[in-house]
């Protein structure tokens, strides 16, 4: 059922903003027809205004799941205590598992070109994940102004041979930061990206009226200290809603590995034009491949096949309990294949069943 088709029925309808326990922050829609029958008494609301909602019970007995950027449908509201409760879920549109968010139209990735420096490998891993997603990617490059205009066109040259259109911006100078904000007008969008580029700063120029946790650029390590802690939806000035989401250094390469090619917009390029001569292709060093060849992330690409490779391997010796081998994290992002040692073998026997074993021991005594 449409969006439509529930304002018409006079139900309240809402996006959540946030999930926290058994909690669910609601702002309405502005086009309520209850909104008008409120009363003088409540003027005191933020318009629209925010509710505080529980799930129904008949939600969770179908195992209904509410999800940050979920629309939603909200019975009964207190609206001098700010209270309500969630009665439906409409359909998704899109969702994401992690972070776990429905509805969202683009990824806006947000890197620094300095303080933390540029890593094309990390900044490649994040693409990929997004590109996983099936939205649209747009990247962000902050700290613009720490770096020369020869260097900035010398690193928009090179994305560009990604596929990709990087927007230059500086939150401490206020640099193209309304450019991006143009392109959020109106949509859900995730951010993302390592620690310590600049992203809750970001936010806090974008929306005036918040001020999120700001953490420092470790000296040793050159990385971002985490200050993300939740999920959350906050909205723009501009209209849409711009989701922060816990930062995380290296996204995991957990997609099929026959489907990893398609999210590098250079390869897709090629194989617009061409084909490979086996459909299940690795581009690897398969005869006739159409990829292969002297592209500049052809060896990302490479070590994310490997790295989505051993995911599948993994999954499949976890559904295939006679596998007598397991994968073993040696640090340093490195693994390794060891033998599983035999079930039970090596468990303590309980009270439980030494006691049965002694009874057992005395009838046959007998």
């Amino acid at each position: 059922m449409t969006g439509e088709n529930f304002a018409a029925t006079g139900q309240l309808l809402g996006t959540v903003l946030a999930v926290q326990a058994n909690f669910y922050r609601v702002q309405l829609d502005q086009e309520q027809g209850e909104m008008r029958e409120m009363g003088e008494q409540d003027s005191h609301l933020s318009y629209p205004p925010l509710l505080l909602c529980t799930r129904r019970t008949r939600l969770k007995k179908i195992g209904q799941q509410v999800m940050v950027g979920d629309r939603v449908v909200v019975e009964e509201p207190d609206w001098a205590g700010g209270r309500g409760a969630i009665a439906d879920v409409l359909p998704r549109e899109s969702e994401l598992d992690r972070p776990a968010i429905a509805n969202v139209n683009q990824i806006l990735l947000v890197f620094a070109v300095a303080d933390p420096p540029l890593e094309p490998y990390q900044l490649s891993r994040f693409l990929i994940k997004a590109e996983s997603t099936g939205l649209d990617v747009l990247l962000c490059l902050n700290k613009s102004d720490l770096i020369s205009q020869h260097e900035r066109q010398q690193v928009s040259d090179r994305l560009l041979g990604w596929g990709y259109q990087p927007i230059f911006i500086s939150v401490k100078d206020g640099i193209n930061t309304d450019q991006a904000a143009r392109y959020l007008s109106n949509k859900i969008t995730v951010i993302a990206g390592p620690s310590g580029v600049g992203k809750s700063s970001l936010i806090n120029s974008l929306i005036d009226s918040l001020e999120l946790r700001v953490g420092k650029v470790s000296g040793k390590l050159a990385r971002g200290r985490h200050t993300t802690r939740h999920i959350e939806l906050f909205e723009l000035p501009s209209g849409g809603l711009l989701a922060d989401t816990p930062g995380f250094n290296q996204p995991d390469m957990d997609c099929i590995p026959e489907e990893l090619i398609h999210y590098f917009p250079e390869a897709r390029e090629r194989l617009a034009v061409a084909s490979c001569r086996f459909s299940d292709c690795l581009h690897r060093d398969e005869p006739e491949c159409a990829v292969r060849g002297d592209w500049e992330r052809y060896e990302h690409y490479l070590e994310f096949l490997d790295a989505a490779i051993a995911h599948q391997t993994q999954l499949h010796q976890q559904a295939d309990p006679e596998s007598t081998l397991k994968l073993k994290s040696k640090g340093k992002g490195q693994s390794q294949y060891e033998p599983k040692l035999e079930s039970k073998k090596y468990r303590r026997i309980s009270r439980k069943t030494q006691l049965q074993d002694l009874q057992e021991l005395y009838r046959d005594e007998e």
